[in-house]
C-alpha cells in the first residue's frame, strides 16, 4: 500500500511539474508574442519611410469600410500595415473619411494620413491628367509655374509674367479688396501674389484664360479667409502679415496645437523687434531645400532673409494651409513669454524656450 501512494505521489509530482512547465512555456510564449505585436505596432505607427518625399496617387472608393482604406494604403506602399491604420483609426474615433483621389507619402504619419482623409479626396484625378492644375499646401509661385506648365497649355514662364503684371494684380486688388488690400507690390517683393493662391485643384482646360486660372486660386483664398477678416483686424494684424507667418508655420510639420504655439513663439519676437530667424526665408531666397543652412546662406543679402532683419518681412514665401493660417490666427502664447523653439526629430515633441540655451 506504502509503495502504491509513493508511486501515486510521485505521479502527482511530475504532473504538477509537466503542468508548471507548460504554463511558464505558454507565458513566455505569450510575452514574446506581446512583445513582437507591441513592436511591430509601434513600428508600424511611424511613417513607413520618413526619408521618401515622395507621393502617389490613392484613389479610395465610394464607402470603403477602415479596414478596406487601410487595406489600400498598405498595397501601395503609405503604410506598413492596413491592419494597424484600421486599429489607429478605430482607437481615436476617426471617421467620415471622404472618397476620391488623395496626394499620399510614405513620409506621412498615421495622424497626418488620417487628417487628410477626412478633408475628403478630390473628385477628379489629381495627377497625369491634362486640363488640371494641383496647387500643394505649402507651393511657392515658382514651383506653382511649374504645375501650370505641365496641367495647362500656358507655360511657366507665361504664369511667372502674370505674377508681375501689375494691370492684373490692381485687377484682382479692386476686385478683393479685404484680401488683397495688404498685398505688398513694392520692388522689393518677388511676387505680390505669393501667400495669395489658395491649395487645391483648379480647372485649367483649353477653353479657360490663364488669368481665369489665377483668379479661381485668388477668389478660393478670399472664400476660406472670408471668416476671419474682422478678427485679423481686431488682432491689428493685415492679412499679408497673417499669410507670412502661416507660410513659416506651414514648412513645420506639427499638430495644429504646437502649430499655434510656434505661432505665438513668432508674435512674441515680433513685440520685442527680435529677428524671425525663419529657416523658410532663406531657402525661398535662394529657391533651394538644404537640409543644413550655412553661415554664408544666413548672411545673404535680401528683404527677405529674416535672419539679418526684423519684422515680417516683404510678404509670405509660400501659400499655406487653411490649418496654418488658422493657428496663425489663433497663436497660443502659453503661460510663458517663449521666444525659442526646438523640434526633438526622435520624439516628435517640440519643446518651448524663454531664453536660447547653448
Amino acid at each position: 500500500m506504502n509503495t502504491d501512494s509513493n508511486h501515486s505521489q510521485k505521479d502527482k509530482n511530475i504532473g504538477r511539474k509537466i503542468f508548471l512547465s507548460i504554463v511558464g512555456i505558454l507565458l513566455v510564449l505569450g510575452l514574446c508574442i506581446f512583445l513582437v505585436f507591441h513592436n511591430y505596432l509601434k513600428t508600424s505607427l511611424k511613417p513607413l519611410n520618413s526619408s521618401d518625399k515622395s507621393f502617389k496617387q490613392i484613389k479610395i472608393p465610394m464607402g470603403a469600410s477602415d479596414k478596406k482604406i487601410g487595406s489600400i494604403l498598405q498595397d501601395n506602399g503609405i503604410v506598413k500595415s492596413g491592419m494597424v491604420f484600421d486599429y489607429y483609426v478605430n482607437s481615436h474615433n476617426l471617421s467620415k473619411f471622404g472618397a476620391g483621389y488623395y496626394r499620399l507619402s510614405p513620409s506621412m504619419s498615421l495622424k497626418k494620413i488620417a487628417d487628410s482623409l477626412q478633408k475628403g479626396g478630390s473628385a477628379q484625378p489629381l495627377e497625369g491628367s491634362y486640363g488640371r492644375v494641383l496647387v500643394r499646401e505649402g507651393a511657392s509661385v515658382d514651383q506653382i509655374a511649374l504645375a501650370v506648365d505641365k496641367g495647362s497649355k500656358y507655360s511657366a514662364k507665361d504664369f511667372i509674367n502674370l505674377m508681375k503684371d501689375k494691370n492684373f494684380i490692381d485687377y484682382l486688388v479692386k476686385k478683393y479688396p479685404k484680401l488683397l488690400k495688404s498685398v505688398n507690390r513694392s520692388k522689393d517683393v518677388k511676387y505680390p501674389l505669393e501667400g495669395f493662391l489658395y491649395p487645391a485643384t483648379y480647372n485649367a482646360s483649353d477653353n479657360i484664360s490663364l488669368k481665369s486660372i489665377v483668379e479661381q486660386m485668388v477668389s478660393k483664398t478670399n472664400y476660406e479667409l472670408n471668416p476671419y477678416y474682422k478678427k485679423i483686424s481686431e488682432n491689428k494684424l493685415t492679412v499679408r502679415k497673417v499669410l507670412t507667418i502661416a507660410s513659416i508655420i506651414e514648412k513645420e510639420d506639427f499638430s495644429y496645437n504646437d502649430k499655434r504655439k510656434i505661432a505665438g513663439v513668432l508674435f512674441n519676437k515680433i513685440k520685442m523687434n527680435m529677428p524671425l530667424r525663419a529657416s523658410t526665408s532663406i531657402f525661398y531666397i535662394l529657391n533651394k531645400n538644404h537640409l543644413k543652412l550655412t553661415n554664408k546662406d544666413l548672411k545673404v543679402k535680401s528683404p527677405y532673409n529674416l535672419y539679418k532683419h526684423t519684422g515680417f518681412g516683404p510678404g509670405p514665401f509660400n501659400n499655406p494651409s487653411i490649418a496654418s493660417i488658422k493657428a496663425t490666427i489663433n497663436p497660443d502664447y502659453q503661460d510663458k513669454m517663449y521666444l525659442y523653439y526646438v523640434a526633438n526629430s526622435s520624439n516628435g515633441k517640440v519643446y518651448y524656450y524663454e531664453e536660447l540655451n547653448n
